[in-house]
C-alpha cells in the first residue's frame, strides 16, 4: 500500500511517521502533485498557523490537488482545520471541503487555551472508530475547533461541543492527534489503512 503524506512546511510530521512504522506502513512525504493522486491513501497532518499554512498550499498548488483527491484522505489537527471553509486564524479562507468555520475558543470560558492534553470522544460514528469504546480518550493540541456539522463525525467539548473528528465522501479529519492518541489512536489509524 502507497501512504503519501502531504509536505507543506508545517510540523508534526515526524511522530505520524513512527506511528505508520509501527502499523507496518513506510509512507512518503511528498509536495509532488502527482505522487499525491497516485497513493493509496493521503494523510495531511500539520501543526501550524492557518493563513501562513494556506499561503504555502497556494502557492504550490496544493490546494487544488487536494481537494480533488479520490483516495481516502486523513487531515490531522491544523489538516483538519484547513480541510474546512474559513479559519479565523489569520481570518483566512480555507479548502471548503467541510461545510464549517474554525473559530478560537472563547478565552472567558473558564478554561486553559490552547487545549492540550487528553479529553474525552463522544457520539462517534462511521468507519474510522469502529472496535473503539463508547467514550474513548485521544490526545489534543489546539487553540481553535471547528464547529459541530452535519459533517461532525465525532464530538468532545472544551469550553464548547466541538468536531473532535468530520467525514464527507472519501475526506477524513480529526482535530485531535491520533499518532499521539495511545491505543485509540492506533485503532483509528489501522482504520484508515483498511478504508
Amino acid at each position: 500500500m502507497k501512504v503519501a503524506i502531504v509536505k507543506y512546511n508545517a510540523g508534526n510530521v515526524q511522530s505520524v511517521i513512527y506511528a505508520l512504522n509501527r502499523l507496518g506502513v513506510n509512507p512518503i512525504v511528498t509536495d509532488d502533485p502527482e505522487l499525491l493522486q497516485q497513493a493509496d491513501k493521503v494523510i495531511f497532518p500539520g501543526v501550524g498557523e492557518a493563513s501562513t499554512a494556506m499561503a504555502y498550499l497556494k502557492e504550490r498548488g496544493l490546494d487544488q490537488v487536494i481537494v480533488n483527491l479520490k483516495q481516502p484522505v486523513l487531515g490531522i489537527c491544523l489538516g483538519l482545520q484547513l480541510m474546512c471553509k474559513h479559519s479565523e486564524e489569520g481570518d483566512v479562507d480555507c479548502l471548503g471541503i467541510f461545510d464549517v468555520d474554525v473559530k478560537r475558543f472563547p478565552a472567558n470560558a473558564g478554561v486553559k487555551v490552547p487545549q492540550m492534553g487528553w479529553n474525552k470522544l463522544h457520539h462517534m460514528k462511521g468507519l474510522l472508530f469502529e472496535g473503539l469504546p463508547a467514550e474513548s480518550y485521544v490526545y489534543f493540541v489546539h487553540s481553535y475547533y471547528a464547529a459541530l456539522s452535519p459533517e461532525t463525525a465525532a464530538q468532545s467539548t472544551h469550553a464548547v461541543d466541538f468536531s473532535a473528528s468530520l467525514q464527507k465522501d472519501n475526506f477524513y479529519a480529526m482535530q485531535f492527534h491520533p499518532e499521539k492518541s495511545s491505543e485509540a489512536g492506533s485503532v483509528i489509524l489501522k482504520n484508515f489503512l483498511e478504508l
